[in-house]
């Protein structure tokens, strides 16, 4: 069987790599974590020529010095997987800080190539760039591209063909100065004569030891006379920092940035007057101080006026094949007498259970779809810039805001995103707080109650319940600063990308690889609590389906008067709270289940179990409350402690009581019913 070529895309965050992997790859693509890491790892397959290519799209990083888990993962896989081919993709409007990810790729001793992104904007800010002088300088094959489009393609492909099969090593260019020159030669041959080395080179290992790189530091102390070249490691650093007064890592970091600045001297032409952008006078409006937040609220607003009016057919379409879909079900097995316990299966338990959840997939395709544009335009960047100044008064930062707005899709993300964040105390009170961002789980209780008690206005009602998660977890964490996270917050450095036009292909993509967990969802985890539901309540065996006297039945009236203060005493909403710990999306599934009734006739069912001040009062709990199991199994990974998990479960479920009482009261003594 002919062997795959093995190519890794490296690139800093923002500079098109995911753009030019998706454009590659297309659907041919599975994500997924790294071995022991919690990064998002993706990998996918396309052919050209005749010749298989698997793709791995490494986490996006500023260099390969091993700070962060983005770093390790990206330089680990490289010195250990040995790919047939990294390509370096650079953003050419922003060449000085890509390139120094070059020469650290380029020390490596990475098979490479360079591919020059957004060449458009760089030529509209005037920027003329010689690829020929750049790959001459950097001893690497160089190639103009554009990752959004077919620019370039052909070119990077037959050159990353033909440069994976002849397995070339790079050559560093790079001078450190004649002091660090004569250390690291004495360091490499140390280094050769006293490890045995099979996956890196001996020079690497020796740069990396004296830019006291903690990973490799580590990797050496395990090997066969490691201490011992550790030692002569530290003498080395020693004497280098007393002949340059500074550290040795600022030393061969200057070197880097002096070697890439002769570069561009050399390649690359810039206007005499640097150009406004049209990224800043667009950014003039959008991250205006008194402008940013509420052109912010507007956005997410129209997000959800859009996602209605455009799925609204769709889900009627849907919502009546399914119901098509049971009545010739429940006919069919009626006609061949089959057990009365199928045909409740079939009708009640899978269609009106698993079918009640599936009529929402436009929905939540579509909102996905949008936020991806979002993101991909650059904008979601501005968010999180925005609302740096909202974060500082919960003790957090701007940049904090990202894995809130992650939230908004998936909140096992969000949380695996605070790894981002320096400080541990940042970490631990995001993870807090994360999961009051309305995730993409609870939209569907969120369409079911407003199509049947706010069906005039469903965008504005769940637009409003977005926001209250957005000011609840601020006053939380405001109480959370004042009290148990004293302190004041970490500063914040953002990189704004430009902004560009997203791809349809690369939007489409993003949709399905969350709608599709959606999906997987309703096919796993809520069918099997669908059938766990109906069976409760057709136990004992005789009684009637669904009702108090079943299991389902008991277990809900023994914990539904905690909820009665809140207006939804009934015990059905009971069970469905219940189960919803399992995955948000059952909260539907149990409903109905229980009540036997698709979408459509479930809407019709609950006008009669609840007001429209209780089904908003309903909905604010199911915003709050405890979030699923997965969201506390990924925050006990993160923490390495079952107790913030714990901390979580318990203080959002009491927080969700109390905002939940406070509606639905404040509600009643306003007159609404």
């Amino acid at each position: 069987m002919k062997k795959s070529i093995r190519i890794a895309l490296a690139g800093n965050p923002n500079c098109g790599k995911t753009t030019l992997f998706n454009n590659l790859t297309g659907m041919k693509q599975h994500v997924g974590n790294w071995p022991g890491k919690t990064v998002e790892k993706k990998e996918g397959t396309f052919s050209f020529k005749g010749e298989k290519v698997s793709v791995i799209d490494l986490p996006g990083t500023y260099s390969l010095t091993a700070y962060s888990v983005e770093e390790i993962v990206a330089r680990d896989y490289i010195v250990k997987e040995n790919p047939d081919l990294v390509i370096h993709i650079i953003d050419s409007c922003n060449l000085e800080r890509n390139l120094y990810l070059t020469t650290q790729l380029i020390e490596l001793g990475a098979n490479l190539i360079v591919a020059l992104n957004m060449n458009r904007y760089a030529c509209k800010r005037g920027l003329e760039i010689d690829e020929k002088k750049v790959s001459k300088l950097l001893g690497v094959p160089v190639v103009k591209i554009e990752a959004i489009d077919e620019t370039g393609k052909r070119e990077l492909l037959d050159l990353a063909i033909k440069s994976a099969k002849s397995k070339r090593k790079s050559e560093n260019r790079i001078t450190y100065g004649k002091e660090i020159e004569e250390h690291l030669a004495q360091l490499e041959n140390f280094v050769k004569g006293n490890l045995g080395l099979r996956t890196a080179k001996p020079k690497w290992i020796s740069l990396k030891l004296l830019e006291k790189d903690k990973e490799v530091i580590q990797a050496v102390s395990k090997m066969k006379n490691g201490k011992i070249v550790l030692k002569k490691s530290e003498e080395l650093q020693q004497h280098i920092t007393e002949v340059f007064g500074d550290d040795v890592d600022a030393s061969i970091a200057d070197a880097r940035y002096g070697f890439i600045a002769g570069l561009l001297k050399e390649s690359v032409k810039k206007p005499k007057v640097d150009k406004i952008t049209r990224s800043e006078n667009i950014d003039k409006i959008v991250t205006n101080k008194y402008l940013g937040i509420p052109i912010f609220i507007i956005a997410m607003y129209l997000l959800f006026q859009i996602t209605f009016t455009v799925s609204a057919p769709i889900v009627d379409w849907i919502d009546g094949s399914i119901g098509f879909l049971t009545e010739i079900s429940m006919n069919f097995f009626e006609s061949v007498r089959a057990p009365a316990w199928l045909t409740s299966l079939i009708g009640d338990g899978i269609f009106g259970g698993v079918g009640s959840v599936l009529v929402f997939v436009p929905i939540i395709m579509i909102l996905f779809f949008i936020i991806s544009l979002m993101e991909d335009s650059g904008y979601m960047a501005r968010a999180a810039f925005i609302m740096d100044r909202v974060m500082h008064k919960i003790g957090l930062h701007g940049k904090a805001f990202i894995p809130f707005l992650l939230g908004f899709g998936c909140t096992v993300p969000s949380i695996m995103a605070t790894r981002t964040l320096e400080s541990r105390k940042d970490r631990i009170v995001t993870m807090l707080l994360s999961p009051m961002m309305s995730c993409g789980a609870r939209l569907p209780v969120y369409v079911l109650f407003t199509a049947a008690f706010f069906a005039k206005n469903q965008a504005e009602i769940i637009f409003s319940l977005y926001m209250l998660g957005i000011i609840v977890a601020i006053l939380v964490g405001f109480l959370f600063k004042k009290t148990i996270f004293k302190g004041t917050s970490s500063p914040f450095v953002m990189e704004l990308p430009p902004y560009r036009l997203p791809t349809l292909k690369g939007s489409l993509i993003h949709m399905w690889e969350r709608g599709k967990l959606f999906m997987i969802k309703a096919g796993t985890v809520i069918f099997g609590t669908v059938l766990i539901i109906w069976f409760l309540s057709s136990v004992p065996f005789g009684v009637e389906y669904g009702s108090e006297a079943s299991a389902v039945g008991i277990i809900g009236k023994a914990i539904a008067p905690v909820f009665s203060p809140l207006g939804f005493g009934n015990w059905q909403a009971a069970v469905s709270l219940f189960f919803g710990f399992v995955a948000k999306e059952v909260v539907v599934g149990s409903m109905g289940t229980l009540y036997g009734v698709g979408e459509e006739g479930l809407a019709t069912v609950l006008q009669g179990s609840f007001t429209p001040l209780s089904a908003y009062a309903f909905m604010v709990f199911v915003l709050l409350y405890v979030p699923c199991l997965t969201v506390l199994a990924t925050i006990k990974r993160e923490t390495n402690s079952w107790k913030w998990p714990a901390i979580t479960a318990v203080y959002l479920t009491v927080v969700a009581w109390i905002v939940s009482f406070i509606v639905y009261q404040g509600g009643l003594l306003l007159g609404f019913t």
